[in-house]
C-alpha cells in the first residue's frame, strides 16, 4: 500500500451544491480505511486528503469516482506520492 496526499482546487462555488454527495462518498472510504485524514482549507479555496491506495492506478480509481469529480466541482487535483516516516498516527512496523 501507498500514501498520497491529495490536493484539490475548486471551481467556484460548484462545491457547495456536490459536497454533501462528496463527503458521504469519503465517510465511506474512511470507513475502509483508505482515507486516514481529509477536509477543506480555511479559506474554502480546496481541500486535501491522505488517502492510501494500491498504486496509483487504484487511486485515480478512487478520486475519478468522488462526486467532486463527477459533478465538475474541481478546477484542479494534485497528487504526490507520500512516505510517512514517523508520527503519532503511523501504525508501528
Amino acid at each position: 500500500m501507498t500514501w498520497y496526499v491529495v490536493q484539490t482546487r475548486y471551481d467556484g462555488d460548484k462545491y457547495k451544491d456536490v459536497r454533501p454527495r462528496h463527503r458521504d462518498y469519503l465517510v465511506g472510504l474512511a470507513d475502509q480505511g483508505v482515507v486516514a485524514l481529509g477536509g477543506p482549507f480555511e479559506d474554502s479555496t480546496g481541500g486535501m486528503m491522505i488517502i492510501q491506495a494500491d498504486d496509483r492506478e487504484a487511486l485515480d480509481q478512487l478520486l475519478d469516482a468522488d462526486p467532486y469529480h463527477l459533478e465538475g466541482a474541481l478546477a484542479e487535483r494534485t497528487v504526490r506520492e507520500w512516505k510517512p516516516v514517523l508520527g503519532a498516527w503511523l501504525p508501528e512496523s
